[in-house]
C-alpha cells in the first residue's frame, strides 16, 4: 500500500485552518502543529478585552473542529527550526517532523518599530492573553479612580491612550467610551462618564487609512461624535507608566494601549529567506516559497502581489482563508501532477465597528455606515464564527448588552504585575505607586455628597 504524503500545517489560525479542513477527503494526512490549543476568532478579540465577550465564545479547541477528519492530527507544539532543504521541522516538545508538503501559518505578533520596552506599559492585541491583560487594566483603572481623591491623579486614571488608528485601534477606542458611557457609569459612584478621556493616536494623515476617504471621514466624525480626541499625523516618542509623549505633547494616562502594527512570526525569520521590513517573506504567484515549490506561506506572514499591483496583500482573516483553500488545491494538484496555477483574491469588502450601531464598510463599490453598516458587520462576524454554539452565544450576548446598555464580562483576571509588596500604595496590578497617587480617604460618592449638603 502507497503511503499517504504527508502536509505539515504550522499555526492553527484562519489560513491554517482552512489548509487542513479543505484537505479533508485529500489522498493525505495532516500534521496540524500550534502552540495554543484553540482557533480564535480575531475580529472579535477587542469584544473580550473591552468584557463584551467571553475568551469562550471567540475561541474553539483545534481538535473539536478537526475531530471527524480521520486524516488530521493536532499537535500542541511549538516549532523552533525548519530546515526547508531536509524538509524537516523541530519543536520544542516532539522529535523532528519530516513532511512532503509544507504549509507556514504562523502569523503574526505586535511590533513596537524599535521600542519593545514599550510593550510592558502598552499591551498590544493578539491573542487571549493580551485581550484578557486589556481588560483588566482597563477596568482596574476605573476601580483606582473610585477611590481617588485627588482628581488630577484620577483624571489621569480616566485617561485611556489607543495608539493606531486602524480597525482595531478604533475598535477599542469606540468600545472604551461605550464602556465608561453606558454601563461602569452606572456600577460606580464616584467616577462620572464625562470625567473618562480616550484618545486614539495615528501616525499617518487619517483614521482607517486602508478604507476610502470618503469611509475614513465618516468613521472620524463619528468617533469625535463619541467624545474621542483623534491626533492624526503624531508620532508617539516614548511610552512610560504614567502617560505618552508625542513630540512635544505630553498626556498623563495609567492606560495605553498598542494598535499601531504587527510583524511577521519569528518563525519566519529563521527560513533563512529575506524578509521585508515586517518581517513577512516574499511567496510566488502560486504562494510557494522561492525556490521550494512544496512549500508554502499564507496570511500575515507572507508577502504576496498580486499581478499588475504594486501593493501587497493585506494581513486579513479573508485572505488568509482564501489563500490556505487554494494551497489544498495546489497540493492536491502537485499530487496528481497537474500544473501549478495563480492565486487570485477575490476581495469581498472590508469592515470596522466603532460603536453601539455604528460602523462602516465598503462592499464593492458600496459604502454603508452607521446602524445598516453595523448590522452588516454583525452578521457577517457571527456567520463566520467556526462553532455553531459560539454564533448562538455571541448572538444572544449581544442582543443582551444591546437592549440593557449591559455587559457581564467585566471579571479581573489574569497577571498580576504590581512591583510594590502587599499592602504597599498604589494601584493593584498597575505596576509600582505613581507620585502623587493617594490612597486616603476614599473620595465622595454622589450620594455622600447629596448627604453632606442637606
Amino acid at each position: 500500500m502507497k503511503l499517504r504524503r504527508h502536509v505539515v500545517v504550522v499555526g492553527g489560525g484562519f489560513g491554517g485552518l482552512s489548509v487542513a479542513r479543505a484537505l479533508e477527503a485529500a489522498p493525505v494526512r495532516v500534521t496540524l502543529i500550534d502552540k495554543s490549543n484553540h482557533h480564535l476568532f480575531q475580529p472579535l478579540l477587542y469584544q473580550v478585552a473591552m468584557a463584551g465577550l467571553t475568551p469562550g465564545e471567540i475561541a474553539v479547541p483545534i481538535r473539536s473542529v478537526v475531530r471527524r477528519q480521520d486524516n488530521v492530527r493536532v499537535l500542541l507544539a511549538e516549532v523552533r527550526g525548519i530546515d526547508l532543504a531536509a524538509r524537516r521541522i523541530s519543536t520544542r516538545e516532539c522529535a523532528p517532523i519530516e513532511y512532503d508538503f509544507l504549509v507556514l501559518a504562523p502569523g503574526a505578533v505586535n511590533s513596537y518599530f524599535g521600542h519593545d520596552e514599550w510593550a510592558r506599559v502598552a499591551p498590544g492585541l493578539k491573542d487571549l492573553d493580551d485581550a484578557v491583560e486589556i481588560r483588566r487594566r482597563v477596568l482596574l483603572a476605573f476601580e483606582a479612580a473610585e477611590r481617588e481623591p485627588d482628581p488630577i491623579v484620577q483624571r489621569r486614571m480616566l485617561t485611556f491612550v489607543v495608539i493606531g488608528a486602524g480597525p482595531t485601534g478604533v475598535e477599542l477606542a469606540g468600545a472604551i467610551a461605550e464602556l465608561a458611557t453606558f454601563v461602569l457609569s452606572r456600577d460606580f459612584r464616584a467616577v462620572h462618564p464625562d470625567q473618562t478621556r480616550v484618545v486614539l493616536v495615528e501616525a499617518g494623515p487619517r483614521v482607517l487609512a486602508s478604507f476610502e476617504p470618503e469611509t475614513s471621514e465618516r468613521a472620524r466624525r463619528t468617533l469625535e461624535q463619541m467624545g474621542i480626541e483623534i491626533r492624526t499625523g503624531v508620532r508617539v516618542t516614548g511610552i512610560d507608566p504614567t502617560g505618552v509623549t508625542l513630540g512635544g505633547e505630553r498626556i498623563d494616562s495609567s492606560t495605553v494601549l498598542w494598535a499601531a502594527g504587527v510583524r511577521a512570526s519569528p518563525l519566519v525569520a529563521a527560513l533563512g529567506i529575506e524578509t521585508d521590513r515586517a518581517g513577512r517573506v516574499p511567496v510566488e504567484a502560486d504562494c510557494a516559497l522561492p525556490g521550494h515549490p512544496e512549500a508554502f506561506c499564507i496570511g500575515d506572514a507572507a508577502v504576496f502581489i498580486p499581478a499588475g499591483t504594486t501593493a501587497p496583500l493585506p494581513g486579513t482573516s479573508p485572505v488568509a482563508m482564501q489563500q490556505g483553500r487554494f494551497v489544498a488545491r495546489a497540493i492536491k494538484r502537485a499530487i496528481d501532477g497537474d500544473a501549478r496555477e495563480t492565486f487570485a483574491y477575490v476581495d469581498k469588502g472590508s469592515m470596522a465597528t466603532i460603536g453601539r450601531s455604528r460602523a462602516v464598510a465598503e462592499i464593492g463599490g458600496i459604502r454603508l455606515g452607521g446602524f445598516l453598516a453595523w448590522m452588516a458587520w454583525l452578521v457577517v462576524h457571527i456567520f463566520y464564527l467556526i462553532d455553531f454554539r459560539n454564533r448562538l452565544l455571541v448572538l444572544i450576548d449581544w442582543a443582551w448588552s444591546y437592549f440593557t446598555y449591559r455587559r457581564g464580562s467585566r471579571l479581573i483576571t489574569g497577571h498580576r504585575l504590581n512591583a510594590g509588596t502587599p499592602g504597599e500604595a498604589g494601584t493593584p496590578g498597575l505596576g509600582p505607586p505613581v507620585a502623587g497617587t493617594t490612597v486616603a480617604p476614599l473620595a465622595p460618592t454622589r450620594e455622600s455628597s447629596e448627604e453632606a449638603s442637606r
